[in-house]
């Protein structure tokens, strides 16, 4: 998530990277702020000086990565006018997203009840119009496929493709592997029966 200029991270995003890791291993209720400040070689009090607290934190990673895949989501589907290209896109980055950050999908999974409220509605409206992009995508992919069923199959695509820190997190392999399996099971969903 916390991407490095040309000279490296900035203490910031070494903080970032480093809560990402320690909230995965140990939760958000298992870390302290000492313990963040000893991770990246300060003292927990400087670490005030970046972020106001914890939840500040969670909040930076869970709001942050929900606005990148929505980001990315967005530039894919305008990049194209073939479904299946961008359907195909889109599974390539959500995989390679989970290769990447395994412990933000840990995070998510685990810690988003401890944001507060609001950013709590914004991680959800972010992570929900994410979501409708694949929904379009698949139902141009497949007309005639309800929307309801573009959605269930959308998440299921999802719960594969984000098993990767549970599958061998950073491994290409097993993140090409998942990808092709999201992507064969999504354009080849049955056709839509008659009521």
């Amino acid at each position: 998530m916390a991407t490095a200029g040309a000279a490296g991270p900035t203490r910031r995003q070494q903080i970032l990277t480093v809560a990402a890791q320690l909230f995965a291993r140990r939760g958000f209720h298992g870390v302290s702020i000492a313990d963040l400040g000893a991770a990246v070689g300060i003292s927990g009090p400087a670490l005030y000086r970046h972020f106001p607290g914890k939840e500040a934190l969670l909040t930076e990673l869970l709001v942050g990565i929900s606005e990148h895949l929505l980001a990315g989501g967005r530039a894919i589907a305008a990049a194209s006018a073939d479904p299946r290209e961008v359907l195909a896109e889109l599974v390539r980055f959500q995989a390679d997203f989970a290769r990447r950050e395994p412990e933000l999908i840990v995070v998510q999974d685990r810690d988003l009840a401890n944001l507060p409220a609001p950013e709590r509605r914004r991680v959800r409206q972010l992570q929900r119009t994410y979501v409708e992009i694949w929904v379009d995508t698949l139902r141009a992919v497949h007309p005639g496929l309800p929307d309801e069923s573009a959605r269930t199959a959308a998440h299921g695509a999802f719960g594969l493709l984000n098993s990767t820190p549970h599958a061998g997190p950073g491994d290409d392999a097993v993140a090409a592997l998942l990808a092709h399996m999201a992507l064969t099971a999504l354009t080849t969903l049955p056709a839509p029966t008659p009521p």
